[in-house]
């Protein structure tokens, strides 16, 4: 059942079709906001500059679009020439306008009672493709609505609900294909990425990021561990035009804490994956902690690079993973080539030639519980990192906290939780948090702004000089891109768990960000 279309505005001659053209060139048009990180590479970077530095002081809020659900507003909006487009807990669509936030259109999709879900009923946002606005219903379904009425074209099934799986990142709209990822790793899923067909909404391919039996990597999942095995695709991955890539993070395998039940390196997780956009074909891969037992997963963001490497040419593909290092590494080939500490972390005392950790006996989790740094919430989490061309520096938001990690028992039951064991936070300690500025090739952090908790909220960079964020308290900030200095900062009233995107209309210049349960713009 589907709740009727809610029209209040005309909306004739506004829509203005976006074609595949139009988001692979988007960094043309940076007064529009045309896909989740706005551009293909990852970089939530923006070429606008009328805020900037010396008048971000000046900012004020222009409008407000309250959500009125109880769960957090995580949504990453997209704009098209003066009409944003959003998702709010738990299932709705909204078309705004992006001038006044006026409604436009409103569709909301009517969800089981009996939902399998780690981690809220939470939604991180659209993609758009020609006429059609895409997003994944938590209730793991891919639908296609019309971008100027909101009325559905298609609505396809990605997997089974009841199994564990669930859907909460923004899709990618890459030529005539959507690309979705899936959730649901602490229930014993067997985790994949999917193409659709645009138009029909039929699937296209689906890659697993857990091989079968005969596939190469499959040898890496003791007896059948690999049938249950999570790998989760849940964030929204990248694309790289010029090689064809589609480069994604997988999730932890599972059991998320209790190794004994997937003896080896549990290939696929925790890694990036890289793809053939046409066909799915896995072109290279690069595991970041193999063997995870400590859920940290590798569904950051992946930010493409084109830059030098110790003072050569290099096309790259940086990440701050949730295991406490930073990487680099070679974009076409998946190739490692750095990694260095960004936050405290007491399992590896580094990397082998080829990228493996060394990891640092004992520190797996126990029965009495093992205090390890970082915690399962990561160095960092899924919140997105950007980096800047101007600067040639990479944000992170950063999370400092150990944790006891704990050994359990795990029975597999299809549609329940299937985590063997968990973790509590170190009476002995106060977390905190930053935002640090890395140096692209080195990993090496150039400043640092102190928060009193830790990040949770994602990150825009711009061409005016500002890195803004927003931290759990509900504060929205704004620093110098180039010294971390604080120059605005505004108190929202609730937690912020997105990350700002930034727009032009009009010739006035706007920064937008979901705040609490609302969305928040910006102007001067």
């Amino acid at each position: 059942m589907r709740i009727p279309v809610l029209c209040l505005l005309p909306f004739a001659a506004v829509l203005a079709q976006v074609p595949y053209e139009r988001i692979l060139n988007a960094r043309s048009e940076p007064h529009n906001w045309l896909t989740y990180s706005g551009t293909y590479d990852g970089q939530r970077y923006s070429a606008l500059s009328q805020i900037n530095s010396g008048n971000v002081g000046n900012l004020r809020v222009q409008w407000v679009q309250q959500s009125g659900h109880s769960e957090s507003t995580q949504t990453s909006p997209i704009i098209v020439d003066g009409v944003m487009y959003i998702t709010e807990p738990p299932n709705v669509v909204k078309a705004l306008d992006a001038r006044s936030g006026t409604v436009i259109w409103s569709y909301r999709k009517t969800i089981p009672d009996d939902l399998r879900l780690c981690c809220g009923r939470v939604n991180r946002g659209v993609a758009v493709l020609n006429d059609l606005v895409y997003y994944g219903s938590i209730d793991a379904h891919l639908i296609a609505l019309d971008a100027k009425t909101g009325r559905l074209r298609w609505d396809t099934t990605i997997d089974d609900y009841k199994l564990g799986y669930s859907s909460s990142g923004a899709p990618l709209a890459i030529k005539d294909k959507i690309v979705t990822g899936i959730g649901g790793g602490e229930y014993g899923i067997r985790g994949f990425l999917d193409a659709y067909d645009a138009k029909t909404g039929k699937r296209v391919w689906r890659t697993h990021t857990i091989p079968g039996k005969g596939e190469p990597g499959n040898e890496t999942w003791e007896g059948d561990s690999w049938k249950i095995g999570a790998a989760p695709t849940w964030v929204t991955g990248s694309y790289d035009p010029e090689n064809n890539l589609v480069i994604w993070g997988t999730g932890n395998p599972g059991p998320d804490w209790n190794g004994d039940y997937r003896k080896g390196d549990n290939l696929y997780s925790d890694s990036f994956i890289a793809l053939d956009a046409d066909t799915g074909k896995l072109k290279w891969y690069f595991q970041f902690t193999p063997h995870d037992v400590h859920d940290w997963d590798a569904t950051q963001v992946p930010v493409l690079i084109d830059g030098t490497f110790r003072g050569q040419p290099k096309k790259m593909v940086a990440t701050a993973n949730r295991n406490a290092f930073y990487y680099v590494l070679d974009r076409p080939t998946g190739k490692f080539l750095h990694a260095r500490a960004y936050a405290k972390q007491t399992w590896a005392t580094g990397h082998d030639d080829n990228g493996r950790p060394l990891v640092i006996a004992g520190t797996t989790p126990t029965i009495d519980g093992n205090l390890v740094y970082p915690s399962l919430a990561g160095g960092t989490n899924w919140f997105s990192p950007s980096w800047s061309p101007k600067h040639n520096l990479f944000y992170v938001p950063v999370r400092e906290e150990g944790a006891y990690y704990f050994k359990g028992t795990a029975e597999f039951k299809p549609g329940t939780l299937f985590v063997g064991g968990g973790q509590r936070a170190n009476p002995a300690e106060e977390p905190f948090g930053a935002i640090r500025a890395l140096e692209t090739d080195s990993g090496s952090m150039r400043w640092e702004f102190p928060l009193k908790t830790q990040a949770s909220a994602g990150i825009l960079s711009t061409a005016g000089d500002l890195v803004f964020s927003g931290t759990g308290q509900g504060d929205v900030f704004a620093l110098h891109a180039a010294t971390g200095k604080l120059l605005w900062r505004f108190k929202g009233g609730g937690g912020v768990i997105a990350a700002p995107v930034t727009y032009m209309l009009d010739g006035k210049q706007f920064v937008a960000l979901a705040v609490g349960r609302a969305l928040f713009v910006f102007g001067l």
